[in-house]
């Protein structure tokens, strides 16, 4: 990473981006990988692909996705009270007490999520925020005020909290899942400029919408392509922050290199050439086990257009899912230099066949 690196990385992960609604960072995307691509494409639902060699018939794709989590207004009470829906797994407990904003056709509206003083609390039955008792002030008395605001049901609300840095080489921002791998995935494709890398097949640097309610872009998208082979980047969690049950989620943690998974949906010969490609360029990882899947765009690719090449590079990550997620600055150079070395193994029509 360099300097103008991070501040389009600040830049792209302070833009708002909640899943159904990415074209405004993809815009900042595309314009930061316009110099090092040949030209792109778009699709109805917004995801975009920078492309490097075009014409070329074997199709490369290296993926992270471009949404973030946030609420729907879901109901407007007579007293200008908004109750809320989750768009993807916006976490109901860290709700309390944060701003937010609501988009509406008029600009941003502010609020905040209320909840009782704890002096008036029953100590004896206390509830806990849920997602059906929570709910947004905007500073109106009625519905009507709401409303004339710019404000109705279906308006997606995000949260405003932005990027900053932690102890020198923490990154923390809401949203790091996963424009983060927007954001590596991009450099990949500058270093590649950069040092002057002629690849033998084509390139698809591919920032999926839709992740975070069901790989949808990534469903879309892999259609259009119909790639040969797939590396895909998203998040997986820091399992030594308290609560986190290791027997069950494995262990992984921030500062010690990028994460590669075990899965049915990973093909296990890319996934070989993954590790042999750290270990030959003195790159830290770690592994971490899946069960039936991933739950990630890596899944999308996998099965589609009657099976594609994919393996999963995961940046380890604290807090998911709420407003502080957490990386390491090392991790986040590490998965770049990862897939970047990763390409150079890849030879122009592999098909990673295991019956050769």
């Amino acid at each position: 990473m360099n300097d103008n690196s991070l501040k389009f990385l600040e830049k792209y992960l302070n833009n708002a981006a909640p899943t159904g609604y990415e074209s405004e960072g993809q815009k900042l995307w595309m314009d930061y990988l316009k110099p090092y691509v040949d030209e792109f494409i778009t699709d109805t639902y917004g995801t975009a692909v920078g492309i490097i060699n075009p014409d070329a018939d074997f199709k490369v794709v290296i993926e992270g996705h471009a949404d973030e989590i946030s609420w729907y207004v879901n109901y407007i009470t007579d007293e200008g009270l908004i109750y809320v829906i989750r768009n993807g797994g916006s976490d109901h407990q860290i709700a309390t007490s944060k701003r937010v904003n609501i988009h509406t056709k008029k600009g941003i509206v502010k609020g905040v999520f209320g909840w009782p003083a704890i002096h008036t609390r029953d100590k004896s039955n206390e509830q806990s925020p849920k997602s059906d008792n929570i709910c947004i002030d905007v500073g109106c008395d009625t519905k009507e005020e709401v409303e004339k605001l710019g404000v109705h049901v279906g308006c997606v609300i995000t949260y405003p909290d932005e990027f900053f840095i932690l102890n020198g080489d923490k990154f923390v921002c809401r949203g790091l899942d996963n424009r983060m791998g927007g954001f590596m995935i991009a450099e990949v494709a500058r270093m590649l400029k950069e040092n002057n890398v002629v690849l033998p097949f084509g390139l698809y640097i591919t920032n999926s919408v839709q992740e975070e309610i069901g790989l949808r872009g990534a469903e879309m998208i892999a259609q259009t392509i119909k790639p040969n082979v797939a590396i895909v980047t998203d998040v997986c969690h820091d399992t030594t922050t308290p609560m986190i049950e290791k027997k069950k989620e494995g262990f992984t943690k921030i500062g010690a290199g990028p994460v590669i998974s075990y899965a049915p949906a990973v093909q296990n010969k890319l996934r070989e050439l993954l590790i042999d490609t750290a270990e030959k360029h003195n790159i830290p990882f770690q592994r971490l086990a899946a069960s039936r899947m991933t739950g990630t765009d890596t899944d999308a690719f996998a099965y589609s257009n009657g099976g594609v090449a994919s393996a999963l590079i995961s940046l380890p990550l604290r807090y998911m899912h709420t407003t502080v997620e957490m990386v390491h600055k090392s991790d986040v150079e590490n998965v770049i230099k990862l897939i970047y070395n990763s390409l150079l193994e890849i030879k122009s029509g592999e098909d990673f066949s295991y019956f050769k």
